[in-house]
């Protein structure tokens, strides 16, 4: 049995996120691992069907995305990794793709050898409609100021507890974060923001998203970021934003 190493991306569009969720079949990580079993089945027709547990680099959100998705997976199997890839992208739905496919050591875990990960978040707006793309961004009723988005997001990078920016309630752990970079693009009738760091919390870049926006309809000043990170209070942080505009483009080593 060997390690594989499997970059992944996918439309999250019709699917409840990437983990396994109780009652809900239509995963990432549930299509991934039915598709293996399959394909070890085939190879040893004899033996009793074995559970496979595909391990991802996160647990993206229903309705989210990935340009590259890092996992790792136990394999029983003599194909090559080439034929790997090849039987997965055959057999998955046309909104999944195995980019590529690695023995690596076993000792590699793709979450816990996780040192960074780059989320996107892209809007749009304007009087017209992104059609093409709009399974992918989320669209905004008029502009925001950039330029006030950009301030606050200064104030939020750092090492800090950004337990008000946690979807979870319930978090018992530590939510202690390194965020390095919150980066704002424009181009066209685009704005993208790029967030960089060591670690997510639950929907931590959708809560943050929000509060900028906020910022930049003028509902709330830049200089409140200090003082929301203080507060370790989810109910004084802005909206989460929708899951459409939000892709993981990366995964770090």
């Amino acid at each position: 049995m060997k390690n594989y190493k499997m970059i992944v991306s996918y439309d999250g569009t019709r699917y409840f996120g990437w983990e396994h969720q109780p009652g809900k079949d239509l995963t990432i990580q549930g299509k991934l691992e039915s598709v293996l079993e399959e394909m070890e089945a085939g190879e040893h027709p004899d033996a009793e069907r074995r559970r496979i547990t595909v391990i991802g680099a996160g647990r993206t959100d229903a309705g989210v995305h990935a340009r590259a998705m890092t996992c790792n997976v136990l394999l029983e199997t003599e194909k090559t990794e080439a034929q790997i890839q090849a039987y997965m992208n055959r057999y998955l739905p046309e909104d999944i793709s195995v980019n590529e496919v690695k023995i690596c050591a076993d000792r590699f875990h793709s979450r816990f050898k996780a040192t960074g990960k780059t989320y996107r978040y892209t809007l749009w707006y304007g009087a017209s409609r992104p059609v093409f793309d709009r399974k992918y961004v989320t669209v905004l009723e008029k502009k925001p100021d950039v330029e006030k988005m950009r301030e606050a997001a200064e104030l939020l990078t750092g090492m800090h507890d950004y337990k008000s920016f946690c979807g979870n309630p319930k978090m018992k752990k530590e939510t202690i974060r390194v965020v390095d970079t919150i980066r704002i693009e424009e181009s066209g009738n685009y704005i993208r923001i790029y967030f960089h760091g060591n670690g997510f919390l639950q929907n931590m870049v959708r809560i943050m998203t929000g509060t900028l926006l906020e910022v930049g309809y003028g509902k709330r000043e830049p200089s409140e970021m200090p003082a929301l990170l203080e507060a370790r209070n989810r109910r004084l942080a802005g909206p989460t934003a929708p899951p459409q505009g939000l892709t993981l483009m990366k995964v770090d080593y």
